[in-house]
């Protein structure tokens, strides 16, 4: 995305440690005392530049989205909406007032099901992936549903140590747990254990996708007080659109009602029924909110539901380019009275990637035709590109697709499911995995190492890791990009200092496959020399058993507690028990 550009920016508000100790431990601030000024609003660190859509979601490079196929699963096939109507009540004086019935509703809604979220969260450091960053701690807000659960954005409890939630009017606040969090959709669930909490607590139900410029009120806790918030305002698009916090493109509704830090989590009400949840704005742009729309919340609830944790959705694995050239269509076949997309590239760990073919013409998806420009019908005289369509389907289930292939039509059925890039884009509650010999410390590629550049990740981390980490592709399951991250100084690694930031590539001769790999293949080298082949040809030659020494010296310079993350330890005891058995 352009400098000038706007960019999307996920909406719990945080502050320092000592400032919302302050919130917690003392009375609030007398209403004649100056309000303290409002944290800054930053700007998301994950860049939503445009072209990295395609690569953070590897389903039709151009056209990401996903809707099903008949319209009444997205909730269109209802009536007109109705005009908000306004009536009269008589206050305690006895004088009319007049209410608009839509957000009087909702806050009478709210009240006894909206809960304002305190989390204490802390996220690795990936430039030294042994140690943790700084606690810090954040502020959104939430709403109850059937079962005991508490819907929540997932950026809201996002690395989090602790969670804390309150409901409207109560001055307790009570632990939750975590039960699911979805990072691609932006969504979790929480529970409360205690039976104090419940009691007078009303749950929310799901609505339907609301029709454009219908009114919806978001509930919420916001910045600036701690009470209740409630905003109004319009519906002004649905369609698919990037979501911050996982960097995915699912459906979103854009709203026109103020939503602000601290908002996120909070539902969007429409009538009696949440119509969305509030987690995102339009940063430079004034009141473009977005909510995340039923369809995908329930998609995420029925997934942990059937499954008992969070599923993922479902991506085609294929990259598309439009058909709205002439010569391009009769160029490959295509009848005036056909329409659809050509597959460009597919993802060798797809279902597809053994079915369909590059250059096939994709024409439709689960019976549902789609236009040259990747859309498929929506509602009424909308629009929505076809991999709604497909982010709608349940992993494991199987979509029909027509292609035209060599002239002639076809119809073919692919298994659906999600799919992992071969570099993470995000790597919530989960520590690092790294690596370090002789001084040496290798880790996995991933976009949080990236985005540890800073904000301008995308021109300040090293641009051919960039490049890998937004277009390549994996070739076999369980495939990282090892690189060598940084040089931790000692003599038997003198010289060796500039060769930082590069991809290893091989072990002794052998290629590696992940850091696992690489991790064993050291552990177990029974050669006098140990050589490391790195991207642009560089070489790195090490004695073995001086390089095993000097690593402990290295890790006790620098403080650090282990010389492998530990999912490396728990593979290398794995490992030694393995080959324990098999030689008694």
């Amino acid at each position: 995305m352009l400098a000038a550009s706007p960019s999307l920016r996920r909406l719990s508000s945080s502050s320092s440690v000592r400032s919302l100790r302050r919130v917690l431990q003392h009375p609030p601030t007398p209403l004649s005392a100056a309000p303290p000024p409002l944290p800054p609003l930053r700007t998301l660190t994950r860049a939503l530049l445009p072209h990295l859509a395609a690569a953070h979601r590897f389903s039709t490079a151009s056209f990401s989205s996903s809707a099903p196929s008949r319209l009444g699963e997205c909730g269109g096939a209802r009536g007109a909406p109705e005009i908000p109507e306004e009536v009269e009540v008589e206050d305690e004086a006895g004088a009319l007032v007049r209410h608009d019935t839509d957000a009087y509703a909702a806050v009478e809604l709210a009240l006894d099901s909206v809960v304002k979220v305190f989390t204490v969260s802390s996220s690795p450091n990936y430039f030294m992936p042994w140690q943790n960053k700084a606690q810090r701690e954040s502020m959104g807000s939430g709403f109850v549903i059937p079962g005991r659960r508490i819907v929540t954005n997932a950026h809201v409890v996002a690395d989090h140590t602790f969670v804390l939630v309150r409901k409207h009017g109560s001055p307790t606040k009570y632990k939750a747990e975590v039960l699911a969090i979805g990072h691609e959709c932006d969504l979790a669930l929480l529970t409360v254990e205690s039976e104090e909490f419940w009691d007078g607590v009303n749950s929310l139900e799901l609505g339907d996708i609301p029709f454009l410029q219908e009114a919806v009120a978001v509930v919420g806790y916001p910045q600036g007080g701690d009470n209740i918030s409630v905003t109004k305002g319009v519906v002004s698009r649905v369609e698919p659109t990037q979501y911050a916090h996982g960097a995915t493109q699912l459906m979103a509704i854009q709203i026109d009602a103020a939503i602000n830090p601290g908002n996120s989590g909070g539902p969007a009400i429409m009538g009696d029924k949440v119509a969305g949840v509030a987690f995102q704005n339009l940063s430079g742009a004034e009141n473009i909110g977005y909510i995340i729309p039923v369809p995908v919340i329930k998609r995420f609830i029925s997934g942990v539901e059937e499954s008992g944790k969070y599923s993922g959705f479902c991506t085609l694995g294929v990259s598309c380019q439009a058909t709205e050239n002439i010569q391009l269509r009769e160029c490959f076949g295509m009848q005036p009275d056909m329409t659809g997309v050509l597959v460009s590239r597919i993802n060798p760990l797809s279902d597809a990637y053994n079915i369909l073919k590059k250059d096939d013409i994709l024409l439709e998806f689960d019976g549902v035709p789609i236009a040259n420009d990747g859309t498929v019908p929506f509602r009424n005289r909308e629009r929505i590109t076809f991999d709604h369509l497909v982010s709608m389907k349940k992993p494991g289930e199987t979509a029909v697709l027509k292609v035209l292939r060599d002239g002639k039509e076809q119809e073919l059925s692919v298994i659906l499911r999600p799919l992992q890039p071969l570099v993470p884009v995000h790597q919530f509650d989960k520590l690092p995995s790294y690596y370090i010999f002789a001084g040496f410390v290798f880790i996995p590629l991933t976009q949080p190492y990236l985005h540890e550049f800073g904000e301008d990740w995308y021109n300040a981390s090293p641009r051919r890791l960039c490049e890998q980490a937004l277009r390549e592709l994996p070739k076999k399951a369980g495939e990282q990009l090892v690189i060598l991250s940084q040089v931790l100084m000692d003599d038997i690694n003198v010289g060796y200092e500039r060769l930082a930031e590069l991809q290893v590539k091989k072990v002794n001769g052998v290629e590696v496959e992940n850091l696992k790999h690489l991790c064993s293949l050291v552990e177990g080298c029974t050669e006098e020399n140990l050589r490391f082949d790195l991207d642009d040809e560089r070489v790195i030659i090490l004695k073995y058993q001086n390089a095993r020494l000097a690593t402990s010296r290295v890790l006790k310079r620098h403080r650090i507690p282990s010389a492998m993350s530990s999912d490396l330890v728990e593979e290398q005891a794995t490992n030694g028990e393995v080959e324990a058995s098999c030689t008694s």
